[in-house]
């Protein structure tokens, strides 16, 4: 049960599917001057060392976020790094679309100092994302709050660690628990003083054993019945597991017997060229923004063009969503 390691996958295609999804949707609550619940039910460790460890054995980042970095102008190509970027075409970078854009920024705020001149050495997850975003500027006044769950022992301890560093006090939480058993207790979330009720969810599991899939299923369909106006953000993998192709269509018939909107987006960078492992995964959002199309319709066409050169067969891009 405990086999899987994000650390192995940090900054690959699937993170950086996942982390646009996840900041452009932020983007779009945080506009409005009211706390926001946010929950990550399968945290991982936090943040993560690119240049050694797990995702240096790994090499997924390389071709994924290294890439990508590397294909819009984010590096001095005059400074060496541990982490050597692959070589690629560059993508015109007069006309970054808004949410890569973002995204980018962000993580190169995690990179600062002598590393910010060559391939980055850090990859925030999603808690980090998070809490980076919930403590910009203005939005630290507003207080939003942080639930953080993992069970895998290593990561746990370390995501708890990583989090201490914050000094974060009870704005952010870590505990060392079943995330999808969590989210019924915190559904709905308690009104603000202003009365307002939010919730961002992001459920994110590693799908290593087959019930991952109806667990997601379940943890959004009871979500909605306790909070219906929550947004859920699904992450999954696109393998050749009927599991794995009926999650999306699951979860679009759940958004739609609730009466609520849903979005679906996928990557798929193209076989690699030894057919060795994850080419595709996908996002399913109930609940999305009316903003989130039109960002990811202009960043997944710029991400694919840098992530999927010479790569194999297979390489699109596809986002579908339900009428507004």
């Amino acid at each position: 049960m405990f086999s899987y390691r994000h650390a192995f996958h940090a900054g690959n295609h699937a993170d950086v599917l996942k982390h646009i999804t996840l900041v452009a949707i932020l983007r779009h609550l945080m506009r409005k001057d009211a706390p926001l619940l946010l929950v990550d039910t399968h945290a991982g460790a936090g943040i993560y060392r690119l240049d050694d460890g797990a995702a240096g054995t790994s090499g997924e980042a390389a071709a994924g976020i290294a890439r990508l970095q590397g294909a819009l102008g984010h590096t001095d190509s005059g400074q060496k790094s541990a982490l050597a970027l692959a070589p690629i075409s560059p993508v015109a970078t007069s006309n970054i679309a808004t949410a890569l854009s973002d995204y980018l920024s962000l993580i190169a705020s995690f990179n600062t100092g002598p590393a910010a001149r060559g391939a980055w050495r850090v990859y925030p997850g999603s808690p980090m994302l998070m809490h980076a975003l919930m403590t910009e500027g203005e939005r630290a006044s507003v207080h939003d709050r942080l639930k953080l769950f993992e069970l895998h022992p290593t990561d746990a301890q370390a995501l708890l660690a990583h989090i201490d560093q914050l000094q974060a006090g009870r704005q952010v939480a870590v505990a060392r628990h079943d995330g999808f058993e969590a989210l019924k207790g915190l559904l709905p979330p308690p009104a603000s003083g202003a009365g307002s009720r939010r919730a961002l969810v992001l459920i994110d599991p590693s799908y290593e054993i087959k019930s991952d899939y109806a667990k997601v299923a379940a943890a959004v369909q009871d979500g909605l019945k306790r909070f219906a106006t929550g947004v859920y953000a699904v992450w999954y993998p696109i393998i050749p597991r009927p599991e794995a192709h009926g999650l999306p269509r699951r979860l679009k018939t759940l958004a739609q017997q609730a009466g609520r909107g849903w979005l679906h987006a996928t990557l798929n960078v193209g076989a690699a060229v030894d057919g060795a492992g994850l080419s595709a995964s996908g996002m399913f959002v109930v609940n999305p923004p009316h903003t989130l199309k039109a960002s990811l319709d202009d960043a997944l066409p710029q991400v694919l063009q840098a992530l999927s050169e010479g790569r194999g067969r297979g390489a699109e891009w596809s986002v579908e969503a339900s009428a507004a």
